[in-house]
């Protein structure tokens, strides 16, 4: 079979792991919980799906194309709110809008790489960024981290060449939860703008970070654009994910070859969750807050039931945002495990191995639990189940 460039990456996690529930059934004392997506399961608050209806139904161009960069009102308004949220000034200019934050990081990627150049990922990484890289040609270079899952700067120094093109940091990260230490990044910063690398930083979890100051200053730097570029989210924010609405901040020179790109691929974002992101921007600042004080209660309930766990061999490696990140104790490896998980305990969540390079002995000891959707009733549940396993 001639290689082709999809054929280049593996099969999408989630859609692998949905597959293992084929044939199973679960019976209604044992009922399936499923911690292997990060996507919130109810919808948007009902105030802005009501206005969403109103506006698909009065404004006709709720139908049509829009600029491909997005709306000037949605990057206008989301220009002031990251000014605000980071203590900074961000200008309408530096801010573009997409089909998602995946697409964010494509277009990116595909602005700033050529076929044989080389991005640097923290490992265990986002598995979406591992395959886009891989589809178009540019070498992901894995950057190892610590116990604490935390990449190291002088680590990741060592690994740049003549090829590297970026560093790509995910916080509050994903799989592992971690927020990343202020001054961490900004070294990373640092390092990315003395080597004239691009420093792509992917924020889709930034409104349920536990700090309540800026979780960092990069936007606070003199020429900032020249060399970060952020991504963001309203999927986890709003219960956007079926509008696919997504942003990056940057350079408007870098902006303009991202332009190319988005305008061949989806011409423009889609109008009405254009809306709802900017309805939300105005009006659910409240009850955003009050989701983030909900998904910091089921990260301390997680942190109250992990020691039940370490007494069985267990692990804590990340916890933060919508993810905590285990090593199991199990004589088996993690994939074979989190496919026996389904049938014998009734739960769904993702192997380490799907965010480590292929045959690194660390994934295969690891797995994700995305707690989100689960309550404390439930996440009490999923502990019980996990506790009294045995292989």
């Amino acid at each position: 079979m001639t290689r082709t460039r999809t054929a280049a990456t593996f099969a999408p996690p989630v859609m692998e792991a949905r597959r293992w529930l084929e044939g199973v059934n679960f019976p209604e004392d044992r009922p399936l919980i499923n911690v292997s997506q990060a996507a919130p399961v109810d919808p948007p608050p009902l105030a802005l799906r009501e206005a969403m209806a109103e506006f698909a139904i009065n404004e006709d161009h709720a139908h049509l194309y829009g600029p491909v960069l997005g709306n000037p009102e949605l990057r206008a308004e989301l220009a002031a709110q990251i000014g605000s949220h980071y203590d900074a000034n961000v200008a309408p200019d530096q801010v573009a809008i997409t089909s998602g934050c995946n697409q964010a990081f494509a277009a990116a990627i595909s602005a700033i790489t050529d076929e044989g150049d080389e991005v640097i990922l923290p490992t265990p990484w986002y598995f979406n960024h591992k395959m886009w890289l891989d589809m178009t040609g540019v070498r992901a270079v894995d950057l190892k981290t610590n116990d604490h899952l935390l990449p190291d700067v002088d680590t990741a120094r060592a690994l740049i060449t003549e090829k590297t093109r970026a560093i790509a940091l995910v916080t509050p990260n994903n799989p592992g939860g971690v927020e990343y230490p202020a001054e961490l990044v900004r070294a990373f910063y640092d390092l990315a703008r003395e080597t004239g690398l691009r420093l792509l930083v992917d924020e889709t979890y930034r409104d349920f970070d536990s700090r309540s100051c800026p979780p960092h200053e990069l936007f606070q730097q003199p020429g900032w654009d020249e060399t970060l570029v952020h991504l963001y989210s309203f999927s986890k924010a709003y219960r956007l994910t079926g509008h696919r609405v997504g942003a990056i901040a940057t350079h408007p020179d870098l902006l303009s070859e991202i332009e190319k790109f988005l305008d061949t691929v989806a011409i423009c974002p889609g109008q009405i969750g254009q809306f709802a992101a900017h309805w939300g921007l105005q009006n659910l600042s409240q009850w955003v807050a009050g989701e983030r004080d909900e998904i910091l209660d089921r990260r301390a309930a997680i942190q109250e039931q992990v020691p039940r766990l370490k007494d069985k061999g267990w692990r804590l490696l990340g916890l933060g945002a919508y993810f905590a990140y285990f090593e199991h104790p199990f004589d088996i490896p993690s994939d074979e495990l989190a496919r026996r998980l389904v049938p014998e305990a009734g739960v769904l969540l993702l192997p380490g191995t799907m965010f480590m390079p292929k045959g690194d002995p660390a994934g295969k000891r690891q797995v994700r639990i995305a707690f989100a959707n689960l309550d404390r009733a439930g996440i009490a549940q999923l502990f019980d189940r996990l506790h009294s396993l045995s292989f």
